[in-house]
């Protein structure tokens, strides 16, 4: 059975949240996979963010299946994605899949994207990344929603709290708010801690809460759970 969605009080940001039109069907005999190729040539153009513009590598536009039902949102591009030009490839993106493994998939199956598209720059820092502003993440949202809407998920995750800020425009912190369900754009939103907030705390508690998180969204998805993966971190 599906576990019921308990009740979190959220406190807004000011923040203004950028508000992209409702979703519109595609044109008859375009494909998901169409529309997001078109819609990565335009972002990968995009020069909303001068000093983002200057400092970055790549675009990272997202990557994996156009018609995935499992979608993850993070927060910006790191060192490793910037070069690379491809979301969660660094310690953080490998953890990431390993938990989409655990889940009985394969990273192909799911859609992973970020909330910004540009690394946010670091001046005068060798080494390191910072969170996006609230500024950056409103000009670059728009790009996400579209994402969002071409691929039509039947569930979105949104890994860490500047991500949840991202999406849901609120200051509540990640601890009270993983666990349950939210709606974001008429689709379910299961907030859950990011991989490297694993990575900094790999207690067992922290992962089995992380999990837990997992095993609803797979409940969510009917997916088969097997014994062993009910018990996982226990």
């Amino acid at each position: 059975a599906v576990s019921a969605p308990q009740p979190v009080s959220v406190t807004r940001t000011p923040a203004p949240q950028a508000k992209a039109p409702e979703p519109q069907p595609l044109p008859p005999g375009v494909s998901n996979a169409e529309a997001l190729r078109s819609l990565r040539e335009r972002v990968l153009s995009c020069q909303k963010c001068g000093h983002l513009v200057a400092a970055r590598k790549n675009v990272v536009f997202g990557v994996g299946n156009p018609d995935a039902q499992l979608m993850f949102v993070g927060e910006a591009p790191g060192a490793d994605e910037d070069a690379q030009g491809e979301p969660f490839v660094g310690a953080a993106g490998q953890l990431l899949t390993k938990i989409i493994q655990a889940m009985g998939l394969k990273r192909e199956d799911v859609y992973i994207a970020n909330i910004l598209k540009c690394r946010p720059d670091t001046p005068g820092q060798t080494s390191g990344n910072r969170k996006p502003t609230p500024e950056e993440m409103n000009a670059c949202i728009a790009h996400l929603h579209e994402q969002i809407d071409l691929i039509r998920p039947k569930v979105l995750v949104a890994l860490g709290a500047t991500a949840v800020t991202g999406l849901l425009g609120t200051t509540t912190g990640i601890t009270r708010l993983r666990g349950n369900w939210h709606t974001y754009r008429g689709l379910p939103l299961m907030p859950t801690y990011h991989p490297a907030y694993l990575l900094r705390n790999q207690t067992l508690a922290t992962k089995r809460q992380v999990w837990e998180d997992m095993l609803k969204v797979m409940e969510r998805l009917a997916m088969p759970i097997s014994e062993k993966q009910r018990n996982y971190f226990l």
